[in-house]
């Protein structure tokens, strides 16, 4: 095994783990699962079947991915957050071939209890701020926060709040990388 489980981790058959990640304490990994190299999977987090992960995805505590969830690299997950995977679920109606995909672009961030309804994508270094529930697509580098979920700015790679100038550019504080807002997009342009 190139990855940590903790023994108290389950790990279903026909998963595969990357290099370095470590599954924490009542996590349950769900079959035919994907998940890359140096992830972090908190304690009791519950993986459903065929959901991937890519490298590098942070999960903290109390999170359930369900059948549908994608996360690409760097991906960031606060405690309980919450995927839904159906839009209108009911106890007595099998819905398990209306599961819809939901894609969290590379380095996005989802704050802790914040909601992702099923079938909206967060685009990539998004942020969505705690307790946020997110009912529409969320565009690449934007800030929204919550109930329902709106857009209040944009926010670099670094996780810095970017103010834009006349001419549309905004430096981040910390990586000095620009970026440039043009028709309601955010581009990183160095």
């Amino acid at each position: 095994m190139d990855y940590f489980a903790h023994e108290s981790a389950i790990i279903d058959e026909g998963c595969t783990i990357g290099t370095g990640t470590k599954i924490w304490h009542f996590s349950h990994i769900m079959p035919n699962c994907s998940i890359g190299e140096r992830c972090n999977i908190g304690q009791n987090v519950v993986v459903s079947p065929n959901v991937v992960l890519g490298n590098n995805v942070k999960i903290q505590n109390n999170v359930s991915l369900y059948t549908g969830v994608e996360c690409e690299d760097d991906v960031f997950l606060g405690p309980s957050m919450v995927f839904t995977n159906v839009i209108n679920p009911r106890s007595g109606v099998n819905r398990r071939d209306q599961y819809a995909k939901t894609i969290v672009r590379k380095g996005a961030s989802i704050g802790a209890n914040a909601t992702i309804v099923c079938g909206h994508d967060i685009g990539e270094y998004a942020f969505i701020g705690a307790g946020a529930v997110v009912t529409k697509t969320v565009l690449p580098f934007a800030l929204v926060v919550g109930n329902p979920a709106r857009q209040i700015g944009w926010m670099s790679e670094f996780g810095h709040r970017l103010e834009f100038n006349t001419d549309g550019m905004a430096i981040c504080p910390e990586s000095k990388q620009e970026y440039k807002l043009d028709n309601g997009h955010v581009v990183r342009t160095k």
